[in-house]
């Protein structure tokens, strides 16, 4: 008997499903292999993750040291192989013509988000700030390195967690001028095989800052991580396998090129001014609740400039993936989470 396919799986008008995990190549005869590998590179693995999560990363030890740890920590299991091309770069021209062609400090990655390994990869190259965003506010939450790995395998989350501090991202790029930021601007992570709505959290970027769109691809494409808590199945299949192969795509740059005339964020900061003169007042107090429950919806709404940025960042990541972009939403993938779950 067929089993039933949640109707929040599949994108309505392209019938695809980003959320459903990618299942591995039987191993066959070659299972001996597999576990061999697993058995091997698991205690290397792990004793080189905790050794710099837990103590390394918090050493001055420099960019470049850091970087190399990380690079050692991709090497166990055996991504290595990093298929990369940028938008109007030949191949093999890149060290002659890369000035303003990947990022920078004070420049924004928007990246396609399907593995740990991203957040993984981007901080082995770039160094980079890491941050989550929302689909219905533009501000973002300042996360580490681990905290962007966990997210991967984490639920998604429609608002952020009551307590988190949120700020956007012309804040962190005034207070961290010499990092790069990365956005993962699909909230949640998929399978690769589509790309979900924006947060409009990359409105929030100044004028004149560099918006990279990078796609990472992965083959064998079965360490997307698009159900939450599989754990044990992604360090199967990334430590069971001989090697694995990032696709790297960077596109060329986009600006935020909108102009807002009242963003939500600026109404909620005058309302709070007009609130604190009648904070006695137990009918303001009432109002004001209403009012910022309002106003924090109003932040996910965009105006048309808005909406034609995000679109073209959108285009970039779907170009770059090969994929198409889909109408499914965090809450789709939620309520997806919640079905799959019932059904195992």
């Amino acid at each position: 008997m067929a089993r039933r396919i949640p109707a929040n799986a599949l994108d309505p008008g392209s019938g695809i499903a980003p959320f459903f995990p990618v299942s591995s190549q039987p191993a066959g005869i070659y299972l001996p292999v597999h576990i061999f590998l697993f058995l091997f590179k698991l205690p290397f693995f792990i004793t080189v993750s905790t050794t710099y999560f837990l103590f390394l990363q918090w050493f001055p030890l420099g960019s470049l040291v850091k970087k190399a740890i990380l690079w050692m920590i991709l090497g166990i299991p055996g991504v290595w192989w990093i298929d990369l091309q940028i938008d109007g770069v030949k191949k093999g021209s890149l060290a002659k013509k890369h000035e303003g062609r990947v990022p920078e400090p004070r420049n924004i990655i928007a990246s396609s988000f399907t593995s740990p390994i991203d957040s993984l990869y981007l901080a082995a190259i770039f160094d980079p700030i890491f941050t989550v965003s929302y689909p219905h506010t533009r501000q973002v939450q300042y996360i580490s390195l681990f905290g962007a790995i966990f997210r991967a395998l984490s639920k998604p989350m429609e608002y952020p967690p009551k307590g988190a501090k949120m700020t956007d991202l012309k804040t962190l790029l005034a207070d961290h001028p010499t990092r790069v930021v990365v956005v993962f601007p699909e909230c949640t992570t998929t399978n690769g095989k589509g790309i979900l709505p924006f947060s409009p959290s990359l409105l929030t970027t100044p004028s004149g800052t560099k918006i990279f769109p990078i796609s990472l691809r992965y083959s064998p494409p079965d360490i997307t991580t698009p159900v939450p808590g599989q754990y044990w199945a992604f360090l199967w299949n990334l430590l069971s396998q001989p090697t694995h192969c990032i696709r790297v795509r960077i596109a060329e740059v986009v600006y935020n090129t909108s102009k807002p005339t009242d963003s939500a964020a600026e109404q909620k900061n005058r309302y709070l001014a007009n609130f604190l003169d009648t904070l006695g007042e137990d009918s303001a107090m009432t109002s004001s609740s209403e009012t910022l429950t309002s106003l924090s919806d109003q932040a996910g709404e965009t105006n048309s400039d808005e909406k034609r940025v995000l679109d073209k960042v959108g285009e970039a990541l779907a170009r770059l993936g090969r994929v198409k972009r889909v109408g499914l939403t965090t809450k789709d993938k939620s309520e997806f989470v919640q079905a799959w779950s019932k059904r195992k």
